[in-house]
């Protein structure tokens, strides 16, 4: 999981929010840890494409399944960096992102409900399926929204390609957002940190306790979950659309 959180810094006498990029990962044992963490001016794609990189070469490897905004300096770094590795685009950023495009404020709560039942299809064929209905369903009523849908949900189905018993907790950055939540009630003590340097020694402390609990804790994913042959079929389809 992928995402940036913004502080505010003292740089060359003026104050600017700087980005927090962080990088959590699960691996084989399903246990979750913090892999990095980097303060950044923004989140251009240099920025993260050195972040992901410095992860790389302390020894990230292997990485199968990646989520996390559609952010566009995010996207041209993974694709730089992490080439044929499956991406999925948070469900909850598709459905805040929806919002914008649903012309009628009473309609917004049919949406939501309508691009959740997608989501929460048994598998991705019927949920290809439901993404059509709705698609023509919103064709005139709200064209724009109907476009959108067609455009920008397949991104977030990727998570069909994972074991059942995994997707809902890989279908989102809401964990990596809590991390973030745990970070900003740290460091709205401080308020204004004096410089970058500052800001990441107080977030590598709160991130070190907080990993240190998760290796240590109840695993995140129950890597014995198995596919029974349908699914596998199924996800091996999908990995070859996906390529």
């Amino acid at each position: 999981m992928l995402d940036a959180h913004y502080e505010k810094v003292r740089t060359a006498g003026s104050v600017v929010s700087c980005a927090l990029l962080t990088a959590v990962g699960v691996d084989t044992d399903g246990r979750r840890s913090i892999l990095g963490v980097s303060v950044s001016l923004s989140e251009a794609e240099t920025h993260w494409r050195e972040f992901i990189k410095s992860l790389q070469q302390r020894g990230l490897n292997g990485v199968k399944y990646v989520v996390s905004d559609d952010h566009d300096g995010l996207k041209a770094a993974l694709n730089a960096t992490m080439p044929g590795v499956l991406w999925q685009r948070c469900q909850c950023h598709l459905q805040r992102n929806a919002a914008s495009y649903v012309p009628k404020i009473k309609m917004r709560k049919q949406v939501h409900n309508d691009i959740r039942d997608i989501f929460n299809a048994p598998d991705h064929e019927q949920a290809e399926q439901r993404l059509r209905f709705y698609v023509a369903k919103y064709e005139k009523t709200a064209p724009k929204l109907s476009v959108w849908m067609e455009e920008n949900l397949p991104e977030g189905l990727t998570v069909f390609a994972l074991p059942e018993g995994h997707r809902k907790r890989m279908r989102t950055t809401n964990m990596l957002e809590r991390v973030h939540e745990e970070i900003n009630r740290r460091t709205r003590v401080a308020g204004l940190f004096p410089n970058e340097a500052a800001l990441l020694r107080l977030v590598s402390a709160v991130l070190m306790e907080l990993s240190e609990e998760w290796e240590t804790g109840k695993r995140y994913l129950n890597m014995a979950v198995e596919n029974d042959d349908s699914a596998s079929e199924q996800n091996r389809i999908y990995r070859k659309k996906v390529a």
